[in-house]
């Protein structure tokens, strides 16, 4: 698994020094989840990049995460899909396989 963490680090370095202090809250985990990445990708390059959603990937914790939202927030599938920009069919599928542990 690539070593996210240094490669935000020497991206924020080389390019974009004034806004190291926006993500070092999120760089100064531990470990980064899928959706720290996804929401460092927004704070550094805009929502631009994140158009293309064929390459986003999300971990177990995440995916934990997100469904957890929806439902701290009561939010519906079609709603949470906006907020995160994930498909429908994605978030009903997650509900599915992780319904005994979101409970």
């Amino acid at each position: 698994m690539p070593d996210y963490k240094k490669i935000f680090e020497d991206i924020i370095e080389m390019k974009f020094p004034d806004k190291r202090l926006k993500c070092s809250a999120i760089l100064s985990k531990r470990t980064l989840t899928s959706l720290d990445i996804i929401i460092l990708n927004d704070l550094l390059f805009g929502k631009k990049i994140a158009n293309n959603q064929k390459f986003k990937s999300y971990d177990e914790a995440t995916i934990l995460t997100i469904l957890k939202f929806q439902k701290k927030h009561n939010l519906s599938n079609v709603q949470l899909s906006k907020k995160f920009k994930i498909s429908r069919n994605t978030i009903s599928k997650w509900k599915i396989f992780f319904q005994k542990r979101i409970l």
